[in-house]
């Protein structure tokens, strides 16, 4: 591990093993952030995709950094508790939490099992529920900072056979909105929700192999959390969209990545 000044600032990634978690870390460590990377797959206990939190965090460090990985599952209420703790001991702050870890079952839900239904609410809602419950705290303790939520067009546009993620994702935005309420003025509290699907190696897994399908390229979600990194407190409550943000000329041009 790097050695970091306190006064570094930090960032606490979900879902960080691959995809966009992945690419958040790398590019939060070249913007000059330590960074927590938490996820499941770790060494030890890689699931069948690729990526591991240890090689998210060496790209952290490669670029300079200090990295924290960490096997964490969100579902894990005493777990997150604990993370908490850890990074307070380790780093004495955190200034931006990022809930991005997600699962969207690619089944309509009567075609589904109960179980699964289940799964989704936890990893998509309860989850970033409980890391904003033990971190905002110690956020606010030490003078404030930011909070920002993955989500999706699927909240307000329905398009394809994932019921729990449709609704799960339109909890999120409705967990945004309550806690920007609560923690007014203290800490900001902001969605941004992807019109396109975003490239990762979980969600590219779940799609028909017959099939081209058009994908954001992952960097833009560094742009747009970078961008609202640095928006005073008082900007908060929002539900950006990337298309928003690209008129705005905060995400870099639209890239594509299309699978065949």
């Amino acid at each position: 591990m790097l050695p970091s000044a306190m006064s570094a600032r930090v960032a606490v990634v979900t879902g960080a093993s691959r995809g966009i978690g992945r690419q958040l870390c790398v590019d939060l460590a070249g913007a000059g952030w330590d960074v927590v990377c938490t996820a499941r797959s770790a060494e030890g206990s890689r699931g069948r995709l690729p990526g591991t939190v240890e090689e998210t965090a060496a790209q952290v460090e490669a670029a300079g950094r200090r990295a924290l990985p960490v096997a964490l599952d969100v579902r894990d209420e005493e777990g997150v508790a604990k993370l908490a703790d850890r990074v307070y001991a380790e780093f004495g702050r955190c200034d931006l939490l990022v809930n991005n870890a997600a699962l969207a079952p690619p089944k309509p839900a009567l075609e589904d099992t109960t179980r699964r239904w289940r799964l989704a609410m936890d990893v998509n809602v309860n989850g970033p529920f409980y890391f904003i419950f033990y971190f905002a705290p110690r956020m606010i303790g030490a003078g404030g900072g930011r909070i920002v939520n993955v989500s999706s067009a699927v909240a307000v546009h329905p398009e394809f056979g994932r019921a729990s993620y449709h609704t799960t994702k339109a909890g999120l935005e409705a967990v945004t909105r309550a806690f920007a309420h609560d923690l007014r003025g203290r800490i900001a509290v902001n969605a941004i929700r992807l019109e396109l699907m975003v490239w990762s190696e979980g969600f590219d897994a779940t799609l028909p192999k017959d099939v081209d399908f058009e994908f954001e390229d992952p960097v833009i979600m560094s742009d747009a959390v970078l961008w609202l990194a640095e928006q005073p407190l008082s900007y908060s409550g929002e539900i950006v969209t990337i298309g928003e943000l690209r008129e705005q000329g905060v995400v870099r041009g639209k890239t594509v990545a299309k699978r065949s």
